[in-house]
Parts: structure tokens; sequence; C-alpha cells
């Protein structure tokens, strides 16, 4: 079974970071292409952040720190890359529909490249900046699953006898 990434919240941080926060859920790929016309001083703030930091949600445009490996069937894909098409014409301006489905296609083929060593639940970051060309330099930080695929503990509190 195919792969594909859906964003994830820990807390309610991404809300004040990011201009818009994606709706936890929603499938999420890069977006990086969202800042290709951008400057490294062009951006400042929130957008900043969202450009150094930010998954994109599909469903709302919106931003988010975490994404989370999950199943995804070839009809939802396909459904994906239409939606998408659709607002790379919308939203960014893609000058016809055949190259507004090709740049779809990559975005959804890389994320889909991404998640298929990772186990189901592996959680990434992102960290982008740009190079001194003016490219976009992307990386991205897994947090594997536990083995078994099972919640595990993340932290544990002890108290303090004194």
């Amino acid at each position: 079974m195919t792969k594909f990434l859906k964003t994830i919240r820990f807390d309610q941080s991404d809300e004040g970071v990011f201009p818009q926060a994606a709706i936890e859920g929603e499938w999420a790929i890069s977006g990086a292409f969202a800042y290709f016309d951008q400057a490294p001083g062009d951006m400042s703030g929130k957008e900043k952040q969202a450009f150094a930091n930010g998954f994109l949600g599909l469903s709302s445009f919106g931003r988010s720190t975490f994404a989370c490996v999950t199943n995804i069937t070839e009809e939802e894909i396909k459904r994906i890359e239409c939606d998408l098409a659709s607002s790379l014409l919308e939203r960014f301006g893609a000058p016809d529909l055949d190259v507004a489905k090709s740049v779809a296609g990559e975005e959804v083929a890389f994320i889909c490249d991404l998640c298929i060593e990772p186990q189901k639940n592996t959680v990434f970051a992102v960290r982008r900046s740009f190079k001194e060309d003016g490219r976009i330099n992307e990386s991205f930080h897994m947090v594997r699953a536990e083995q078994g695929g099972g919640s595990g503990r993340i932290w544990s509190i002890s108290t303090d006898d004194t």
C-alpha cells in the first residue's frame, strides 16, 4: 500500500506560529513551491516561519510543523493530484492545466517517495532555507515509530521527594 503524509499536532502552537495553521489530519505535502518567487529578505515573522518549518495542508492551505506517515489509496492520490492542480491554477497562477497537473504530480510523487521506507506513524519535520544562488534547500527529519506500532511513552514524570 502507498503511504503519504497527514498533518499532526502535539499542541496548539501552530496557531500562533504560522499565518494560517493547517487542520489536523489533512493530507500534506512539502509546499516549498509556494515560495519559488520569494527572496530571503522578502519574508518576516509568521510567513518566514511557515517557509522555514511548515508542511502545506492540502485542504486548508495552512501550515503544520509536523506531518505523520499514513496509508493512502490510489484513488485518494489521484484526487489529491487533481485538487492540487486546480489550486495551482487558482491560487498560484500556473500558466495552464497541463503545467499544473505536471507540478501536482511531481509534488505528490515526492511525498510518496519520502514515505516509502518509514513505518506508518513516523513523524516528519521539515527545515527550509535559501541557498546562496536563491534556490530552496529542504531537509526532512523523522522521528521513527516505536517497534510494534503501538503507542509508547514519550516522557515520564517523577516526583521530587525533597
